[in-house]
């Protein structure tokens, strides 16, 4: 408990699945919260949790794939607050495993944009205000699309790319006080893979992907997500600089 009294926190795709109960962690143990996403309605009862726990929270309304609203979530977090000591970049979507026989070029823009374009735009942003303090800690959250490519043409590329740009950024800025690492989920029940959306998947070639892990093995938990992302988060990882962990019970071993 109390790993993040006195930090700063923004999580982007906050007011559900695993950016929800990443805010309720970092809550419970101390920071205050700038919490992001489109839907206000479902941000602000993640944001009455947070507050009922003691936390400080500050909702806005973005779309982070636009590169002005990133800045404006981090301007105003920093006039807020007056700090920012760590970004969560949750926000994301699923692709629905189009190959890329079946995944045209305005979808392929959509993905690449929210699943790639935004980590890019949001941690430009915060470095700004992290750079001259000579602190922070950066979690971009991947997926074993990214490390085992067993996704969407799409979303292969945009996660691939995300741990490409953390330990870019990361290199950048070794030693400088400002880490970047990456979680890559695997299967974990959130709003974006209930049944209903995976009826809407490309169900030829996610069987595809499907044959190259092994299902047998339960499914991480949004918890599960949560606590990995908190230790990259939190001092507790102090050395850790560039890294990547894969958080899906073995399934991709």
């Amino acid at each position: 408990m109390n790993r993040l009294v006195g930090k700063v926190a923004i999580i982007t795709g906050a007011n559900s699945g695993i950016g929800k109960r990443t805010a309720e962690l970092f809550a419970e143990e101390g920071a205050d919260l700038v919490l992001v996403a489109r839907r206000m309605d479902k941000l602000k009862e993640v944001e009455h949790y947070c507050r009922s726990i003691g936390c400080d929270v500050l909702s806005v309304s973005a779309d982070v794939s636009v590169q002005a609203d990133c800045q404006r979530v981090c301007q105003t977090a920093a006039d807020t607050f007056g700090r920012i000591d760590i970004l969560v970049n949750n926000a994301g979507i699923a692709d629905k495993h189009r190959p890329i026989t079946r995944c045209d070029a305005d979808w392929w823009e959509h993905i690449i944009q929210v699943d790639q374009s935004s980590v890019f735009y949001m941690m430009q942003q915060a470095i700004k205000y992290m750079a001259p303090a000579r602190s922070g800690s950066i979690v971009n959250i991947s997926s074993i699309g990214g490390t085992s490519y067993n996704s969407g043409i799409a979303y292969t590329a945009a996660k691939t790319a995300v741990i490409g740009m953390s330990k870019n950024v990361a290199l950048q800025f070794a030693g400088q006080g400002i880490r970047v690492n990456v979680i890559a989920p695997g299967p974990t029940p959130t709003p974006l893979n209930t049944p209903d959306q995976v009826a809407t998947f490309d169900l030829e070639f996610a069987g595809q992907c499907a044959r190259h892990f092994d299902d047998t093995v339960p499914e991480a938990t949004a918890d599960d997500q949560a606590k990995a992302i908190l230790f990259f988060a939190s001092d507790d990882s102090s050395g850790c600089n560039g890294q990547v962990v894969v958080v899906d019970n073995g399934r991709t071993i």
